[in-house]
C-alpha cells in the first residue's frame, strides 16, 4: 500500500491499479503463463482516521463514530470516480486523514473482467486450475449493509457498502436482465410493470432531444441502440418508440442521459416482489440517488375513483422477500424530500384538480396478486385495523430495500380497481384507464426525478442513517 497525497490522486491510482489488473489478465490469458495470474488483483483503499472529534451535525455522511482504518476493496473505480471522489472529499474535510491506495489479497475472476475471450478453453485446462480463481458466491453477501457485528468489530472498518465480487456480479445481473452494460444507468432511476410507461418515457425522451435547450444527451434503449439528437433527424418517431421498447430481455431498460450521470433511467421490473427485490439488491452497488415506483395499485376506499393517485407515506409489508434482512416490525418511513418533489409533481402537471385526485397513504404490498379471492371474512380479518388505502405488489419492497440500502425512495400509484367495492380489474375498463393516465402519471414520475437533480444535496438526508453498523460513505 502506498500513500496517496490527495483524495483526486488516490482515486486514480484506484483506477489505474484496476485497469493494469484488467490487462494484466487478458495478457496471461493470451500467452498462457497462467502462474502470473497471481497479479490480477482487485484494488484496496485504505483511510486512517487520525483522531475522532465532533463534526457539524448537518452533515449526512463522511463522518465516523471513532478514530481508526477503514477500508475497501473496489470493484470499476472507473465507473464510481465522481461518487469516490466526493465521498473521500467529505471524510477527509471532517477529519485528518491519511490514505492509502494499494492491491487487495483478492483476485479478480476473469468473469468479471471486459475483453476477455476464451475462457471456457482456459476452464477446462488442468494447468490453469489453481491459478484462475473462479467466482465465489462466499464472496457475495450483504454482512457490510445488513450491519454484521463481525464486520464492524475487526481491525479495518468497512468503508463501502459491498465487496468487489458482490459489485461485480451485481453489475452482471443488471446486463442479464435489462440487455445493457451499466455504465449508462442513470442516478434517478424509476420502476414501471408496463410497456406503455416505457413507451410514453421514450417519447418524452425523444421530445428532449429535439429540444436544443434539454440537459439529455442521448437516449440508451434496450435494444442496445443509443440515439442522439443528431439520429433522429428524418426518423419516424412512433416507428422509434415502438423499436425503442423492443427488447427480449426479462426487465427493459431505457436511459436518459445526461453528460454527469443525473438523468432518469426507467425499468420496466415486471409483477411481483421477487422482481422488485432482484433488480434493486443489483442496483444499489451503484448509489443511485433516488428510486420511485410508478405502478397501479387496488384503491380500498370507496370514495376513490379509477385513476386516482395514492402517494405511499407508510408501508405495510405482506411481501415477505425482505424479512429475514428487516424485521416486519421495523418502520420503513417516508423520506419527506421524495414526498414533497411528488407532490409538487403532481399538482403541477395536473393543476386544480390534484387536490381530489391525489391522496397520501399507507401502501400495502403482498406477494399474492389474487389476494381479493379470498372471502368477505378473511379480507375483513386481513385489513382489520389497517389504514392502507392501496394495495399492490412491488412498492414495499422497493421502499424496504431503498431503507436497507439508504437510497431514498418513493411511491406514486395509480388505482386500476376498486375489488373491495364491485369494481374489479377488467380488461375493457383497464385499457380504458391505462388509455388516459399513462402518460400524465410518467410526466410526473419524470419532473418530480428532474427537480430532484437539480438540488441533489437535498436528498442526502441523515434520516436513512443507522444508529450502528453505518458507513462513513453514502
Amino acid at each position: 500500500m502506498e500513500r496517496a497525497d490527495s483524495v483526486e490522486a488516490a482515486v486514480d491510482k484506484l483506477i489505474a491499479l484496476y485497469s493494469a489488473s484488467c490487462e494484466k489478465a487478458r495478457e496471461v490469458l493470451q500467452s498462457g503463463a497462467f502462474e502470473d495470474y497471481e497479479q490480477v488483483r482487485y484494488p484496496k483503499i485504505s483511510v486512517t482516521v487520525k483522531q475522532w472529534h465532533p463534526i457539524d451535525r448537518a452533515e449526512p455522511f463522511g463522518y465516523v463514530d471513532e478514530a481508526g482504518v477503514y477500508s475497501a476493496e473496489l470493484s470499476r473505480p472507473d465507473l464510481m470516480q465522481s461518487y469516490l471522489r466526493k465521498q473521500l472529499e467529505c471524510l477527509t474535510n471532517n477529519y485528518d486523514c491519511e490514505i492509502e491506495v494499494g492491491y487487495s489479497d483478492t483476485r479478480i475472476p476473469p468473469e468479471y473482467i471486459d475483453g476477455v475471450e476464451g475462457l471456457s478453453e482456459v476452464r477446462r485446462s488442468v494447468s490453469s486450475a489453481a491459478s484462475i480463481p473462479r467466482p465465489t458466491l462466499d464472496e457475495v453477501h450483504d454482512a457490510i449493509v445488513d450491519g454484521d457485528w463481525d464486520v464492524f468489530h475487526a481491525a479495518e472498518k468497512p468503508l463501502f457498502h459491498f465487496g468487489p465480487q458482490r459489485f461485480d456480479i451485481a453489475c452482471a445481473r443488471i446486463q442479464h436482465y435489462t440487455g445493457i452494460t451499466v455504465d449508462t444507468v442513470q442516478k434517478f432511476i424509476l420502476f414501471t410493470n408496463y410497456d406503455m410507461h416505457v413507451r410514453e418515457f421514450v417519447a418524452f425522451g425523444i421530445e428532449q432531444l429535439l429540444n436544443d435547450d434539454s440537459r439529455y444527451t442521448a437516449l440508451q434503449l434496450p435494444n442496445a441502440q443509443k440515439i442522439t439528437a443528431r439520429d433522429l433527424q428524418g426518423v419516424d418517431a412512433q416507428q422509434l418508440k415502438d423499436v425503442g421498447i423492443a427488447s427480449k430481455y426479462q426487465m427493459p431498460r431505457i436511459d436518459l442521459v445526461t453528460p454527469n450521470g443525473d438523468g432518469v433511467t426507467m425499468i420496466n421490473i415486471g409483477v411481483g416482489p421477487s422482481n422488485a427485490k432482484t433488480i434493486t439488491d443489483c442496483l444499489a452497488v451503484l448509489r443511485p440517488e433516488a428510486w420511485i415506483m410508478i405502478g397501479h395499485c387496488a384503491g380500498l376506499d370507496a370514495r376513490m375513483r379509477i385513476g386516482d393517485l395514492i402517494l405511499g407515506n407508510a408501508y405495510q409489508r405482506h411481501d415477505h422477500v425482505l424479512d429475514s434482512h428487516l424485521p416486519v416490525d421495523l418502520p420503513i418511513p417516508a423520506v419527506p424530500e421524495i414526498q414533497r418533489t411528488l407532490e409538487k409533481s403532481v399538482k403541477k402537471i395536473y393543476g386544480d384538480e390534484e387536490e381530489s385526485l391525489m391522496r397520501t397513504g399507507t401502501v400495502l404490498s403482498t406477494g399474492d396478486r389474487n389476494w381479493e379471492w379470498n372471502s368477505p371474512k378473511e379480507l375483513w380479518e386481513w385489513l382489520r385495523g389497517s389504514t392502507a388505502a392501496a394495495v399492490d405488489m412491488e412498492s414495499c419492497t422497493i421502499a424496504a430495500n431503498g431503507y436497507r440500502y439508504r437510497v431514498p425512495y418513493g411511491t406514486l400509484l395509480a388505482v386500476s380497481d376498486l375489488p373491495l367495492h364491485a369494481v374489479p380489474k377488467l380488461p375493457a375498463a383497464a385499457q380504458a384507464f391505462y388509455s388516459n393516465s399513462k402518460q400524465a402519471h410518467v410526466i410526473c414520475a419524470v419532473r418530480a426525478m428532474e427537480r430532484l437533480a437539480k438540488h441533489p444535496e437535498r436528498l442526502r438526508t441523515r434520516k436513512l442513517r443507522r444508529a450502528i453498523g453505518e458507513l462513513p460513505f453514502r
